[in-house]
């Protein structure tokens, strides 16, 4: 067993959520502003959830997110002035300005991307999965998803492939309450996602999505198993979303004193910073120096972003097929 989280950890851990946060808040200014083009996800509120799965992974550890997929790749350490570059259309940017938000990958950094398609990272991730079983590595492979693909046919395919073949696998549902426009409530034949496990024969596991030690704890042992060769888990992380499906969504499904509601009992990372101050770990100092120098980021990678040139119209067409 891993042993206790250390303070670094716990700093480092708040510190990250703090940049997913700030990253997504800057992500929906700028899409306001006319700066970031086509459709953004964001994911603020769900900081922990991403934060605390991809903390219990290694760098050769393997991700597929989704359209919702900034926090996750940001967490597994993707490159911030590449992703703003990303976001704005730059040729710097991951997919040289051509993928956009919903199609940022690192495969250096076992990024396998995020996916526009709902349920779309399944395959791939069962793929990633076969590979590490066929290469005999102790890698492990996690496959984020929402209440909404929970649904969808490729999850049943995955989860029982995943599962007579023990692949090394986390399936992660991000449960934030609404499928787009649809409550979970509604469309799930169960209260926890995570009870279909059941059907596979395999561990499912439910967590308050908004508490990071639990969701890293759960993580822990998921990724423990299957590090041994004991097969995949399913973790369902209960969240909310605090903004619209996307960046523009007038929300007509739920009202603003529900979101108000959760914003003021439920955000993860308050929560985090006054058990962390309460402990003694975090002191009001340490917690301005995280903000500041994160800012400081996030304003060096928006000012990389915004002195980079567009993709020209030539190369619309580079890079799509892999013997051109």
């Amino acid at each position: 067993m891993k042993s206790p989280i250390s303070t670094r950890e716990m700093i480092q851990l708040y510190r990250k959520m703090v940049t997913v946060r700030k990253f997504e808040t800057m992500a929906g200014d700028y899409f306001a502003a006319g700066k970031i083009p086509g459709f953004i996800h964001l994911s603020i509120g769900q900081e922990a959830s991403s934060v605390g799965v991809c903390s219990a992974l290694r760098p050769d550890d393997y991700i597929a997110t989704t359209h919702r997929g900034h926090g996750h790749v940001i967490a597994k350490g993707a490159n911030l002035p590449k992703m703003v570059a990303e976001l704005m259309g730059r040729r710097t940017g991951y997919c040289k300005g051509k993928g956009g938000s919903m199609h940022i990958a690192d495969f250096s950094l076992g990024i396998l991307g995020a996916n526009g398609v709902v349920a779309g990272g399944f395959p791939i991730i069962t793929g990633a999965g076969l590979s590490i079983k066929l290469r005999h590595t102790d890698q492990v492979a996690v496959c984020f998803f929402g209440d909404g693909a929970s649904n969808r046919g490729p999850v049943h395919e995955a989860m029982n492939m995943a599962s007579i073949w023990k692949l090394p696998i986390l399936f992660v549902c991000e449960n934030n309450c609404y499928a787009s426009t649809t409550p979970q409530t509604y469309a799930c034949s169960v209260n926890n996602i995570a009870t279909r496990a059941a059907a596979y024969n395999f561990p499912g596991v439910t967590v308050d999505g908004n508490d990071i030690l639990a969701v890293r704890e759960a993580a822990d042992k998921a990724v423990e198993r299957a590090r041994r060769g004991e097969g995949p888990t399913l973790l369902e992380n209960k969240t909310y979303r605090r903004r619209g499906h996307f960046e523009g969504d007038p929300q007509k499904y739920r009202t603003q004193e529900e979101v108000a509601e959760w914003e003021k009992k439920n955000d993860p990372l308050l929560r985090f910073a006054s058990m962390l101050k309460k402990e003694k770990i975090l002191t009001d100092k340490k917690e301005k120096e995280i903000q500041a120098e994160v800012d400081d980021e996030l304003r060096e990678a928006v000012a990389f972003a915004e002195q980079s040139e567009y993709p020209r119209p030539e190369e619309a067409l580079e890079d799509m097929f892999i013997n051109p």
